[in-house]
């Protein structure tokens, strides 16, 4: 583990040398400086941790050392040597970035415990940074997946509304679409990025606990409030929240957050005071907003309200050409998961993957490649392998996707098996199984003598091919 590196700044010699001798014998790598022009230039030409900074120096006095050093690099906390009493200068020098001040003279103690203060504090703010910028990386705008058309409008949209000044975001589209996933590109491209981002679903919590989860309540303020509590406003000043299904909020809740939109002020339940935040609204609804005004259950003025700026999420059956795109993006994403080879999908599966309709968008693909990832031991991922709904599905123009076997097999074999199967999927009624094949009930009626299935069908899943 390499070992914290501290610069002393002081132009007395004996402070230098007594401060590098007592702090390298406590396990720090330590330089100096006599004068604050040569701790710049050590700075810039080494990284540092912590640096010591005595507040009167000849040339460049510990103030302008500070600002220089908050120029060049923000993540080193300095704290400031001084003779001087004044509260006004060790505010001035808090207010410029300095993390603490010692004065002049000190005990070793008192320079020991401000170092191990500080040095916990700058690796707290370091684990932050590398998480938020795992974050980013996570629900940046790359995890957007798709080279279609919408999918490219979609990205381009975000990147406009993630660095402006839009606080309030409408995100619409069908249940697995990925509106959340477009909430939090917008929220981590942004200014806003290293601030809360809170979320709650408005569907899920009755409207009395819902406005004490957004705007929080005071003490006493009904029969369970035995304590003064913030609510998510209070929580994501300066960040984001995001109000999943706004489309199911009741109608006196759209008027408590329409106010809030307006004013940028609320009230805690139970209080009397406003309160004034800033904060970023995303809201995402699997519903059209538009026919619920027309029926009286959204306000108009808050759907106009939101409406300022919209981003409409495609649903996958609109861009199957990302699916490909989206299949292999999943398959790296859980074989790294998982621990797992990387498997690769045989062109009939794609070719299946492709012609199923998705009704659960990229959530139900996600779920698929992942159970395949977990389940399947081949490398390759065949037809055989995907669920039966997906390969009942893998028609077009006519064409059934089946996966011929590497020693071939009799059509007499196939045949069989789709009629076995078409009476499993019928529950045994034949007209039903007629119609799957596409043939009249008396052809079938034939087959099944042919293939002496006319006995009670055995239990499905003992299939030898699978179409």
């Amino acid at each position: 583990m390499p070992r914290t590196k501290i610069l002393i700044i002081d132009d007395e010699k004996l402070v230098r040398w007594s401060l590098q001798q007592k702090l390298g014998r406590e396990g720090y790598d330590v330089e100096t400086a006599p004068t604050g022009e040569e701790g710049l230039n050590l700075i810039r030409e080494d990284g540092f941790d912590l640096v010591l900074l005595d507040l009167r120096l000849p040339g460049m006095d510990g103030v302008q050392v500070l600002q220089e050093i908050k120029t060049l690099e923000r993540d080193i906390a300095v704290i400031m040597l001084t003779a001087e009493t004044s509260i006004a200068r060790a505010v001035e020098c808090v207010r410029l970035g300095a993390y603490n001040y010692l004065c002049k003279p000190f005990e070793f103690d008192e320079v020991r415990v401000a170092l191990e203060k500080a040095r916990e504090e700058l690796k707290l703010r370091r684990e932050m940074s590398r998480l938020h910028g795992q974050q980013r990386r996570k629900f940046g705008l790359d995890n957007l997946v798709g080279n279609s058309a919408p999918m490219k409008a979609v990205r381009e949209l975000i990147a406009k509304i993630a660095p402006s000044d839009a606080t309030t975001v409408l995100v619409e589209g069908a249940n697995g679409t990925g509106k959340e996933l477009a909430a939090r590109a917008i929220h981590f491209g942004g200014a806003r990025a290293n601030q809360p981002f809170m979320d709650i679903n408005c569907s899920a919590l009755p409207e009395n606990l819902i406005e004490s989860e957004l705007f929080g309540h005071e003490r006493g303020a009904f029969t369970d409030a035995k304590n003064t509590k913030k609510g998510l406003f209070e929580l994501a000043d300066g960040g984001t929240i995001l109000l999943d299904e706004i489309g199911d909020m009741k109608l006196t809740m759209q008027a408590k957050l329409l106010r809030v939109l307006e004013t940028r002020h609320f009230r805690r339940v139970g209080g009397s005071q406003d309160i004034g935040v800033d904060v970023r609204v995303i809201a995402l609804t699997n519903k059209n907003l538009e026919e619920t005004v027309a029926r009286g259950e959204f306000r108009q003025d808050l759907y106009y309200r939101l409406k300022v700026i919209s981003v409409n999420m495609p649903t996958l059956a609109e861009r199957p050409k990302d699916i490909a795109l989206l299949a292999e993006h999943f398959l790296k994403g859980f074989a790294h998961e998982f621990k797992k080879p990387l498997k690769q999908m045989s062109p009939a599966t794609l070719e299946a993957l492709q012609n199923y309709p998705w009704p659960g968008n990229v959530r139900e693909l996600r779920n698929v490649i992942e159970r395949l990832v977990i389940l399947e031991a081949d490398q390759v991922i065949l037809p055989k392998h995907l669920p039966p709904e997906i390969r009942a599905g893998a028609k077009r123009g006519g064409k059934w996707i089946i996966e011929l076997p590497a020693t071939g097999v009799a059509l007499v074999d196939v045949e069989r098996e789709l009629v076995l199967q078409a009476m499993e999927r019928a529950g045994g009624n034949q007209t039903h199984a007629a119609e799957l094949l596409g043939i009249e009930r008396d052809a079938l009626r034939r087959r099944l003598s042919k293939y002496a299935l006319l006995e009670p069908v055995g239990e499905p899943g003992h299939s030898a091919l699978t179409c």
